[in-house]
């Protein structure tokens, strides 16, 4: 079988990346300062930013700044700044399950978006290679799983805090666009009683009010039975009860892992395809680039190579 038109559109030639961990960014109240990597291409200017959340998962550095170096090498290789924090919920952190916010740490996780983008200053002396150049009007985040909620959030997704029964709004108004991989769906029925019990902020997730355009991607074998009592069709909640301007991208045959793109050839990844990885690199890149700048073909060109195979790898909706 040849290789599928939309994993072969590549957006030019990769050029050098510089990759510098940990910057260490102090947080007052944060339970350990924040440490973040930075990857960037060694050339060019007026380069658009990507916050890129970490999911859980079983192992202990996929979830943090050493994880999703599949997605973050191609990004930072075709032009984006892409900054991945150590949230506190990684098991690389090691912290007493007893501190304030565990073992999810779901509003500390949005929470260290903002102060990353209030201290572009600092990553910026950090990293002397970058000095002057960053876009910083032109702002994604991208999340996996855990990190697609996060992600939500700052697109303007709400839940009511079950600590004090209020609503949380954690919108980032300096991040334009988004791309949530394998996010959590709604809450209240479709969710087992184990999510209920265990991740109760779950139970209210609302997504009418996440306004800001976002990607998600949702594989159609990604039952997540722990979670949902739905299936596959769960992750494809952010896309169907938000607001547009959306697109679902759809991947036939995709698991949780989305053909690898926790890390590479890792053992969490139960439908390693690197043809579907070499996709959903590509299509996010895209999407990422003509959501920050309208006149960028690039979403659109994605969209067409995808099409002419679309029997092989999947379907992109949008509205």
């Amino acid at each position: 079988m040849s290789e599928p038109a939309a994993a072969a559109a590549a957006p030019g030639s990769p050029a050098p990346v510089v990759s510098v961990r940990p910057v260490v960014l102090p947080v007052p109240g944060r339970a350990v300062d924040l440490q973040v990597r930075v990857s960037a291409p060694m050339t060019g200017s007026g380069l658009p930013i990507v916050l890129l959340s970490h999911g859980q998962g079983n192992s202990n550095n996929l979830s943090s700044l050493n994880g999703y170096a599949p997605l973050a090498d191609f990004w930072a290789a075709h032009g984006f700044v892409v900054v991945q924090p150590t949230h506190l919920s990684s098991r690389a952190l090691t912290l007493d399950p007893r501190t304030p916010g565990a073992p999810f740490f779901w509003r500390s996780r949005a929470e260290d978006m903002t102060h990353i983008l209030d201290r572009l200053d600092a990553v910026e002396a950090a990293v002397p290679q970058l000095r002057g150049r960053l876009d910083r009007e032109k702002v994604a985040v991208a999340g996996h799983s855990m990190g697609g909620h996060t992600a939500g959030l700052l697109l303007g997704a709400r839940l009511t805090d079950p600590e004090d029964g209020r609503e949380a709004d954690l919108t980032e108004p300096r991040i334009k666009a988004g791309v949530l991989l394998a996010a959590p769906g709604r809450g209240g029925d479709a969710l087992t009683e184990w999510a209920v019990e265990n991740i109760p902020f779950a139970s209210t997730a609302d997504f009418s009010r996440m306004a800001a355009p976002a990607l998600v991607v949702a594989g159609d074998k990604d039952a997540s039975s722990f979670l949902t009592n739905r299936g596959p069709d769960w992750h494809a909640d952010p896309y169907v009860l938000a607001p547009g301007p959306k697109s679902l991208l759809t991947l036939f045959g995709a698991e949780h892992g989305l053909g690898g793109i926790a890390g590479y050839d890792v053992a969490e990844t139960t439908d390693e395809d690197p043809v579907r990885l070499a996709a959903v690199q590509r299509l996010t890149w895209a999407y990422m680039r003509t959501a920050l700048d309208s006149g960028d073909p690039a979403w659109q060109q994605a969209c067409d190579a995808l099409a002419a195979d679309a029997d092989l790898l999947g379907r992109v909706e949008s509205k």
